[in-house]
Formats: structure tokens, sequence, C-alpha cells
């Protein structure tokens, strides 16, 4: 890594032979000269029998990674500053110029980009093989990195920078990646909360200037300023401490803790942006006397505080815009006086929902402005109030999440503990469901008497919901996101939700009837849920209690959350059918909503990797069915995107940028509805139809659980410890158990990237074979049809990513030759017919077509497939031990093999 041929630029060349020769000086350093040699560097892949090899290639391949990220946000910044904003792709520059050229008046643009919104869910699956002290002492090492960058270092400065590096090297090597212990719920929460409280406060300013500048640089003569327009919102939100899917640790405890810590941490960055503020306003009132409307508030603030507001008033008298500053701190829901900070109960002199805080801060705006202080009130307020509006008292809403059967489960323990007669209610058909709930949802009471002990899916959903009850009445619902249902499979499914909620009192009455205070929104995931989605929404939104509930939470413009999950559907029928079956089951719930009068708000549950859902954010959202984004776009971000996209401020703003700035401009053009759609639309159903039926086949394969359970570290994964949430749903040792996670990271480990594009080849084949002229329309609309670029595209980088030479290596794993050929046969025929097919729509070679990924691949592949041979020699000595029953040594390779894991991770990129 890299290999010798393989062309990297000068910039990013220079600065990986910096970290590389920093790397080996402090191995040096340490007396580890043969670790030292052995790094992975250009035309020299030697490694040493010393197992620490591999932790040391581990660290080389992230700071390969750094130095990429590093040249990418230089290299954007040069084109930047050469060619204007106008010049990224994606980005503010390019869609506002897009948007102006494509006539829409800049008034209207002006007016829609205030409507448009961008929700990251911020998730802790799995999918993180690094601990949260390795994440941290890398984001100190890119800050160094970035430090070095400056040009004013003396020579004696440079050299501090980089003992400053060589000191976090060894800080890192010393820190082991293993996970040893699966980490708890909470320790999860202080990895998202690290990144909402530190990292994305400085990342709105950067949105906002970023958005006015580019509005200018269009040539859009109106002016746009964040002091007086409303511009595009982020908002952030998380499943960390509410997805009980499959996760027992998830506790009503656990659900309070979090909404607890989060509050916390709002109010504590709040405290601090109010206290750098209070400094900022020193203006004195004999320069600048302050308007009547400021020395009132004053006076009305203070009056309620007691002694905190009576010291507010004392410290800097003629300071009357600091006073205010220093009463909004005062009225903080939070103490920050004693050795710890702690949450203040609600005494009626403490401000209670945030938006009191920002009317006060919206007064301190208005009064610079209207005595002449515009540029501070543009400096100073402004970016506290924005990040008021964005983090609020809660910093992120929580949604919580549970699986449809165990709704039934805990049903079933209600009817039983009411003394019920009729039993089995999982069971019973869905008529017979639906006649039932609608005769309990009639009534306003519960089936438990107070002391009533029912069993356990009951007393923990229900406990969860009063944990969500008592939430709503103390602070207000702008914590809590919505209850979502994994594996909706009918409208009784998530009908269940108002039931089991009307138990725990999380239900308020109207006029009408009774409505939730909290929106219930469906989960579709396998293919087959996706094909009833349609029907399942319309009977959902039809029923009186859903219309009860979007009256009260929406007003007169109702709209429905609908959560689309892209790792089930693949892990189901394979990448094409997936994405195709996603696209089809929007646009027939679109078509829905638009009979039921209901805007739709999707939710995009998108992995990091390919398989489950992620790819290139603008070509994803150019990808999407006409009207879906709608300006409102919801998608999860998870495991180790997280700290890929959003470690340092730059970056992530880069990305949020891709997401607000892509959703503006597939939203904005679309405003007056859906088109007729594309012509090649049934050809796709085809190649979706026939490619699932390949991938199944292959799946449906004598042995093939088999084979996959030897010829990939799934039984490491599964040893493993880096997620607190169980590898399986119910720990069945079934396929259909297994997490869609567990699943493609073992296939990624292996370096077959199976469910990237298994299937794929055969569909396009058939097509090609049976009916040219249709295939060459096809190939002629690749570039210009987004969803089948999208497709196709993300197709094309699994295969990049795979490696024919290195399955076999791990076939050999399986033991019956009987299993193991016909199925690697299927895998190696269809891998050899899926590139051939992909480069026949690209007009040539892969490796030349998109040859970006096909490079960045290369700079790793030959220390990478030396730690294949590592792993797949260690995992044929471990699985004999286990067989062997020899605890002590299992245990010790068990260590050895999740450090290969973490390794050929951190080389890919890329986990599950």
């Amino acid at each position: 890594m890299p290999a010798s041929d393989t062309a990297i630029p000068e910039k990013l060349q220079r600065d990986l032979d910096y970290l590389m020769e920093c790397l080996a000086e402090m191995f040096n350093g340490l007396g580890e000269s043969q670790i030292a040699a052995c790094l992975p560097k250009s035309g020299s892949v030697t490694p040493s029998e010393d197992c620490k090899f591999v932790r040391a290639w581990s660290i080389a391949f992230q700071l390969l990674s750094m130095a990429e990220e590093n040249f990418a946000v230089q290299t954007r910044r040069g084109v930047e500053t050469g060619q204007g904003l106008v010049a990224e792709p994606g980005l503010w520059g390019r869609v506002l110029e897009k948007l102006n050229r494509g006539g829409v008046p800049q008034e209207e643009i002006a007016d829609l980009l205030g409507q448009i919104r961008v929700e990251p869910v911020l998730t802790a699956h799995p999918t993180e093989a690094k601990r949260a002290s390795v994440l941290r002492h890398l984001r100190e090492l890119y800050l160094l990195l970035v430090k070095r960058e400056n040009t004013v270092w003396t020579p004696l400065e440079r050299e501090e920078i980089r003992e400053e590096i060589v000191a976090m090297l060894e800080r890192l090597w010393r820190t082991g990646e293993i996970h040893l212990e699966k980490p708890q719920v909470l320790n999860e929460l202080a990895t998202i909360i690290y990144h909402l409280r530190e990292i994305f406060p400085q990342v709105i300013p950067i949105l906002d200037k970023r958005i006015c500048h580019a509005w200018r640089e269009a040539g859009l003569t109106r002016p746009l300023s964040p002091l007086t327009d409303r511009l595009p919102r982020v908002s952030f939100s998380t499943w960390v401490g509410g997805d009980r899917d499959g996760h027992p640790l998830v506790t009503p405890e656990v659900t309070a803790a979090t909404l607890r810590e989060l509050r916390l941490n709002a109010l504590l960055l709040i405290h601090g942006q109010l206290t750098t503020l209070g400094s900022r306003l020193s203006i004195s009132r004999l320069l600048l006397p302050p308007p009547p409307e400021l020395s009132r508030r004053l006076q009305v603030l203070a009056a309620p505080t007691g002694a905190l507001g009576a010291e507010a008033l004392r410290r800097n008298p003629e300071e009357p815009w600091r006073q205010l500053v220093n009463l909004m701190k005062a009225k903080l829901p939070v103490d920050v006086t004693g050795q710890e900070e702690t949450l203040c109960g609600d005494s009626g002199s403490r401000y209670c929902r945030a938006a009191e805080l920002e009317e006060d801060l919206r007064l301190l705006r208005d009064t610079l402005v209207a005595t002449g202080a515009t540029r501070l009130a543009l400096a100073d307020v402004v970016p506290v109030l924005r990040s008021v509006e964005v983090f609020g008292f809660h910093l992120a809403s929580l949604d919580i999440r549970q699986n449809s059967a165990f709704h039934d489960k805990a049903v079933e323990q209600l009817m039983s503990a009411a003394g019920v007669e009729q039993q089995g209610f999982s069971q019973w058909r869905e008529p017979e469901r639906l006649a039932f709930l609608n005769r309990e949802l009639a009534s306003p009471r519960p089936f438990l008497l107070p002391d009533a002990q029912p069993g356990r899916e009951a007393q923990s959903v229900i406990g969860c919901y009063r944990v969500l009850a008592a939430q709503i009445q103390s602070y207000g619902p702008e914590s809590l996101g919505a209850l979502i249902v994994s594996m909706t499979r009918s409208a009784s499914d998530l009908l269940v939700v108002y039931l089991l909620a009307r138990e725990a009192g999380l239900m308020v009455t109207t006029e009408q009837g009774l409505a939730c205070l909290l929106p219930v929104v469906p989960l579709f995931e396998t293919i087959e849920d996706l094909d009833q989605s349609a029907r399942i929404l319309e009977e959902f939104l039809g029923h009186p209690m859903t219309r009860r509930t979007q009256a009260r939470l929406c007003g007169v413009h109702p709209v429905q959350q609908v959560m689309v999950g892209y790792s089930d559907s693949n892990k189901d029928g394979g990448i094409m059918a997936s994405l195709w079956g996603l696209y089809r089951a929007q646009e027939a719930m679109l078509a829905v909503a638009r009979r039921q009068g209901v805007r739709l708000r999707f939710f995009h549950g998108r992995g990091g990797t390919i398989s489950r859902g992620a790819g290139p954010t603008s070509r994803f959202l150019r990808g999407l069915p006409e009207g879906s984004a709608s300006g409102d776009l919801r998608l999860t971000e998870q495991g180790e995107v997280i700290s890929q996209k959003y470690s340092n401020p730059l970056n992530a703003a880069y990305h949020l940028e891709l997401l607000l700035a892509g959703t503006a401009g597939v939203s904005i053009p679309q405003r007056g509805g859906p088109g007729p759609g594309h012509p090649l639309e049934p050809v796709m159903d085809r190649l979706a139809q026939r490619s699932r039926l390949a991938y199944q086949r292959l799946l449906a394969s004598e042995g093939f659980v088999t084979f996959f359970r030897q010829a990939t570290p799934i039984d490491v994964i599964e040893s493993s410890s880096i997620g607190s949430r169980p590898a399986r749903r119910t720990a069945q040792p079934s396929l259909g158990d297994l997490r869609a996670i567990p699943w493609v990271f073992s296939w990624s480990q292996a370096r077959y990237f199976l469910s990237g594009w298994y299937g794929i080849g055969f569909a396009l084949e058939e097509l090609m074979r049976e009916d040219a002229a249709t295939f060459g329309e096809l190939v002629r609309n690749c570039q210009s049809w987004t969803v089948l670029h999208y497709i196709i595209s993300n197709a094309a980088t699994s295969v990049a990513s795979a490696n024919v030479a290195i399955m076999r290596s791990y076939a050999g794993l399986v033991h019956d030759e009987a299993i193991r050929e016909p199925i690697f046969t299927a895998i190696s025929e269809e891998y050899l017919r899926t590139v051939s097919m992909l480069e026949e729509i690209y007009g040539g070679s892969l490796a030349e077509r998109r040859a970006a990924v096909h490079s960045s691949l290369a700079r790793r592949e030959d220390a990478l497939k030396v730690l294949h041979e590592r792993q797949i020699a260690l995992l044929h000595q471990w699985r004999q031990d286990a067989g062997r029953h020899d605890t002590a040594m299992s245990g010790g390779l068990l260590f050895r093999l999740l450090e290969t894991v973490n390794a050929i991770a951190a080389g890919l990129g890329t986990t599950g």
C-alpha cells in the first residue's frame, strides 16, 4: 500500500509519505524496528512474523484514509478558490445556478429554500469496528495534519508539530483497538453526543455562510441573509437509547437516561455559547443607547429569577445587551455552579421550552439591528440563535423502534392479564385483528388495572411509552421523534401501537376521539413488504385514529412519515431487486398519499455500505422518484459512516451541504407534481425480477448456509463486541434471523461483496440475448436516467471491491467439496458475467471508466492480500481449536482474528 504502479496525486503522496515516516519513527523509537521495516510502502509488502504487524497495518490504512480525506478537502477548496462555488457538483453553487438558469424566479427560490429540511438520524448499529478512544485519537491526528498545512510555521514549530504527530501515533498504538467487552448503550450515546455537541454546532454557521455566498455568486440580485431569511433547516435525531428492535439492553430506564443526557448536553452547549456571546457584547449604553423594548425585557426577565436575576443586572450595569445575555443564562434550566452539572426542575423562573429562549435571542438581534449594530447581530447573535433553533433543549430527537412481532406478544399478554377470553392474537387473520383493534380503540379505557403485572414484552413496551408520556408532559414533544414499527406487514401492525399507547397514557382526548401524542411510522423492509406497502399505507391513512392523530400533530396539512429499509430488502433479493423495489414502492405510496390528501415524508434507512443503501449522495437524491423528496429528507447515518463523514467540521459541512443542496435541487423543480414516468420502467421491472431469481436461487442452493458460515468470518464477527446490539434478532441460527449488518460485513471481509452485485449480470445478459434493441436502449439511457445510473454505478463499485482470487482462498475453508465447488463456481461465473455486462454498459474496462474507484482500491490491494492470507490461516486454526474445545487457545486466536477483521475493515473503509 500503495502499489508501485498506482498513480497517486503528488499532494496525497507527500502527505502519505510524511505520515508513514512519522509512524516508522514512532516504532523505531519504541525499539520495534522490525515493525517499522515491514510497514506497507510503495512496492514493498513484506510482513514480519510478529502478529503486531496486523495492528500496525491497521493504523497505516487509517493514515491512508486520513490523507485521502484531507486531500479531498484541500482539492475542493482549491477548485472553489480557482473556479468559484459553482465548480463543485452537488453543492449550493451548482444547484442555485441551475435553478436560476431554469427560470425559477429568485423570490420563489428564496421562499422555497426556507421550506427545505434535512434530518440525519444518527444510529449506533454495530458497524463501527473502532473504539471511541481510537476515534478520538484519530480526530486529533487529523487536526494535526491540517495544522501542518499552514505555511507560516518556523522550522522549530514544524518540528514541534511532527513531535505531536509522533506522540499521537504512539498513543494510538498503545490504545487497544479491539472491543474486549460489548459497549453499553450509553457509551454509544456518548459518541453520538460528541458529534452533536462538538462538531455540528460549528457546522451550522459554515452552511449558512456558504449558501449566502453561493446566492451572490449565482448572480441572484435579491439579498439573502441569515439575519432576515428562513434558510434551509438541519435538525438531528438519533436511535441510540430508543432502538428496541432485538435489543434487550434498551430498557425504559435506558431510554429515560438517554433523554436526560441529551437534554443536559443541549443545555450545556447553549450555556457555553451564551457565555461566549456575553463576553462579546460589551456594548456600552453610553456609546449606543438601548431601545426601550430592551430595557423593558431586562426588568421582565429579572423579576422571576430572584437572586440570579439580580446578580445578572448588578454585573455590567452599563452594558444592557450583556445583561440580557446573563439573564438568559440564569433562566436556562441547568445548574453549572456545583462540581457536576445538573438539570433544574420546573420552578417557574426558568425557561421551559427552547422557543422562549429563541424569542429573547431574536429580541437581542433586532435591538442591535435597530441601533445600527447589524454587523454584530449577524456575527455574534445569529449563530447562537441558529444553534438553538437546530438543537433546542434536546440536542437530537429520539425515535423509538420496535418489531411488530414484539408488539403482538405484548398485546397477547395484555389480553391474558385482563382476562380476555380470546387468545393467540398474533395468529389471527387480518380481518379478525382489525375488528378487535377497532372495537378496542373506540374506548378510552385501558386493559390493565394499576397493580396488574403482564408479561415481559408488555411491561417493556408500556414502560417505555410511559417514559415518553412523562417526557412530553414535562418538556413537550420536541425531544421525541416517532414510534417506528419494524417489519410492518399489515395495517394492524400499526394500529396495535395505538392500543399500546392508550395503555401507557400516550393518548389524548380530542373532540373527535382519542389521538396519539406521537406519530406511528411503518418501516417496510423486505421486498414482499415493499410490494404491499401502498395497500397497507392506504388502509392506515384512512383509519380514524390516524386521521385524528395527524390532525392533532400537523393541523390542516397532514404529513405521514414512512420509513423504507435498504438492508433487509437487499439481503432478501439482491441489489437490483432491492433498489428498484424501493423506487416502485415509493411511487405507489406517493399515489396513495395524493389520493388521501397527505404529504409523505420518506425516511431512508440507509446503511454504510452499498449493499445497505449507501452510494454517492447527489446521485442517490437524483435517483429518487419524482416528488418523493418534497423538500424534506430524513435518513439514517450509521456506525462508521458518522466518523467517516462528520468527524471534522469542514468535511461535515461538505456532507451536510450535499444533503441540503441535493434535496433543494430535486425538490424545487418538481414542485408541480410527478411526471409521466420513464418508458423503461417495465424493463426495470423485468430486470429486478430476473436478478432476484438468480440471487435467491443461489441462497437456496443445497449447502449454501454451510458455505456462507465456512467461507466467510461470520463466526468471528458474531463473537465480536463492536456493538451493543446482538447480531441476531431472536438468537435463532437461521439465515433469516441474521441481521443484514453481519451478513454484509462477513461477505465484505472475504471480498465477495455478494449482495452488492450478484444477479445483475444474469438479468442483463438475458435481456441482451433475448432483446438486443431494448438492451441498447437501456445502455443509451444509463447516464441520463438517474435511478438506473445509481443502481449500475453502485454495482460497479461493489464489483471493483470484490476479488475472485481472494474469494477462492476463503472458499478453500469450506470442508465439503460437494458444497464448495458448485456454489463457488456459480459465484465466480456470475461475477465474470456481471463484470462483462457492466463493461458493455460503460463501453470499456471498468478500471479505466471508473478510475477513481479502482485506483483507491489499488493503493490498498497488496497489503490487503497479506491480511486476507493471515485471516484465512487463523480461521483454519481457530476452527480446529474450537472443535477440540481448547478455550484458552481459541480465545487468543479470536483476539488475533478480530485484529485482522479491524485491519481489513480499515483497508476497505467499510464493515457492514
